[in-house]
């Protein structure tokens, strides 16, 4: 297998991605801001007998939304190439079209990570100093949930890249992006338990249950907070969502471009 090549349209992404390192910045701190502000108010809104804590209940959950957002983000700059016929000179380069797919996938999900990390650190500290008996997960719990987040990130990436080059009308991508965002992060277990959603909209249980965001949410949750317990099929539905998306976003990108 070529790393070079992949590495090298990898490289390519991230300078693209960093080189607003100010709005980079002010996305993270308004990340922050909705973990510091908006859930400590719900805190005191929320029935305690449902959530214990609001505010340390939604640290996970916004570790995942601003991977899922950073990771997304690829989709808009593919877009744009193909709109612009940037692919065109893509194909220019001497590197194969898999190649050039791998690496843009990858890309997308390398990016949410690094996006993540101080996010993903605030979380640990407060979830650690937050729970009574100080929980702080293991090695391989930490491990595992590093895998979880970049999984999550990478089938992340594959969605948005099918989805941008499924049109090119940019219009049509912000609309189809908006639905998913709308589906994937308020059907989920990212702002409220399960428990809850079973209780006020049953009919959505499934699709919650199983939403890939909950699933990401929820086994960080489980090593951190130790509630909800770990399932399996949590990393089976997390790891089936990534090879899918990536493989449908291979596929369709490595289409697209040699039109």
């Amino acid at each position: 297998m070529a790393v070079k090549p992949i590495l090298t349209i990898v490289e390519r992404d991230f300078k693209y991605f960093f080189r607003y390192k100010w709005w980079v910045a002010g996305m993270v701190s308004m990340n922050l801001a909705d973990l510091f502000i908006m859930a400590v108010v719900y805190r005191e809104m929320v029935n305690r007998n449902v959530i214990k804590d609001y505010f340390v209940f939604f640290a996970p959950g916004l570790t995942i939304t601003a991977l899922f957002a950073a990771a997304f983000m690829i989709g808009r700059e593919i877009n744009m190439e193909v709109r612009r016929e940037i692919s065109h000179y893509m194909l220019s380069l001497p590197i194969k079209r898999w190649e050039l797919a791998t690496g843009r996938v990858l890309a997308g999900g390398l990016r949410g990570i690094i996006y993540m990390a101080p996010l993903l650190a605030t979380t640990l500290g407060i979830t650690y100093f937050g729970t009574e008996g100080k929980i702080f997960p293991g090695p391989l719990e930490f491990l595992t949930i590093l895998v979880t987040l970049f999984l999550v990130s990478l089938g992340t990436s594959g969605l948005s890249i099918a989805l941008a080059v499924s049109t090119i009308s940019f219009e049509k991508y912000i609309t189809a992006r908006g639905v998913v965002y709308y589906l994937l992060f308020f059907c989920s277990t990212v702002f409220y338990p399960i428990g809850l959603i079973e209780r006020a909209l049953p009919q959505l249980t499934l699709l919650a249950r199983y939403n890939p965001l909950s699933c990401g949410a929820d086994l960080s949750r489980a090593f951190l907070l130790r509630n909800p317990p770990f399932a399996p099929y949590m990393l089976i539905d997390i790891a089936l969502y990534a090879l899918i998306f990536v493989s449908v976003a291979m596929f369709a990108y490595m289409k697209v471009i040699q039109k």
